[in-house]
């Protein structure tokens, strides 16, 4: 393990899953474990803001998922289950015998919740950031088509070169959700998914895994409702006002969540006022994230 010297910076880790090894972020060095999924094209250095606002017991594991971060050549094939089950595989081999903390944003949302139904053992909460309730595609809908019109700038990067570092950051600083916001926990997810010779950087991310996941998603929705349904852990859903490019509608439709969310039976739920869908995890809101998080299991 390679122990950083700064420590807001995580240690990197490369972790047996099937078929190979993801490469695994750790913040903190506590003896409490948490495991953390990432967005669809993003990275486990998005949890960056979130860790370092956990208290000092906690060691807070981030992955970078299949196709993702380092690990980019991890073998696919993809899909969300797929990910679910190393994201089970990490939590027994991380959690020593003891349920692990679990939370997922965006895409890392689904994930999180197929894990924790697929294995509630391994785990004692869940918490949900900005995803996990079902996404109504209309009939008939090509899902690379909508994945064009809702993903946009982080979508249209992954085929482009970069002369250098610092134009890939001028390039997030253009985005409407993000340059606003800008902040060191910001910049270091965006370096962090740069790679390439010089001259020709570009993201970490594979397009293939994120079309192949982003078709899973959006068309899994009926799946996605049964989940939620079976779940049996302690869960939350933290949710943000505005959407990816920062502004409304939300990532997650409010009739969505007003039906699947609140009342007796459905999922708790708490709107994070001020925050889009990046930056309710990048952001200020972090700290609201963290202590949710660790209130959430009791």
């Amino acid at each position: 393990m390679n122990e950083p010297s700064d420590p807001h910076e995580p240690a990197a880790l490369d972790l047996p899953v099937e078929g190979g090894t993801l490469r695994v972020l750790r913040f903190g060095r506590g003896p409490r474990t948490a495991l953390a999924a990432h967005g669809i094209t993003g990275s486990g250095m998005s949890f960056r803001a979130m860790a370092r606002r956990l208290p000092d017991e906690w060691s807070l594991f981030a992955p970078d998922l299949r196709g993702r971060g380092g690990s980019a050549t991890t073998p696919g094939p993809y899909g969300l289950d797929r990910h679910a089950r190393d994201l089970c595989r990490l939590a027994r081999d991380l959690g020593g015998g003891r349920p692990v903390a679990l939370t997922g944003h965006s895409m890392g949302a689904y994930v999180a919740l197929l894990a924790a139904v697929r294995r509630p053992g391994l785990f004692d909460r869940l918490l949900l950031v900005d995803g996990g309730l079902p996404l109504p595609v209309p009939p008939g809908a090509d899902p690379d088509a909508v994945l064009d019109a809702t993903l946009g700038p982080a979508l249209a990067r992954l085929g482009r070169t970069y002369a250098t570092d610092t134009d890939y950051v001028d390039f997030f600083r253009a985005h409407p959700a993000l340059g606003p916001h800008w902040n060191a926990d910001i910049e270091a997810y965006v370096r962090y998914d740069v790679a390439g010779p010089r001259g020709a950087r570009r993201s970490k991310v594979r397009e293939d895994a994120v079309r192949h996941d982003g078709r899973d998603l959006l068309t899994s929705d009926a799946l996605f409702a049964a989940r939620l349904t079976e779940l049996s852990v302690p869960a939350l859903l933290l949710h943000a006002p505005l959407g990816l490019l920062g502004q409304e509608p939300p990532m997650l439709p409010p009739s969505v969540v007003e039906r699947l969310t609140g009342g007796p039976d459905g999922l708790p739920a708490e709107l994070i006022e001020g925050s889009n869908h990046y930056t309710i995890l990048l952001g200020t809101a972090a700290e609201t994230l963290a202590e949710r998080f660790v209130t959430l299991g009791g």
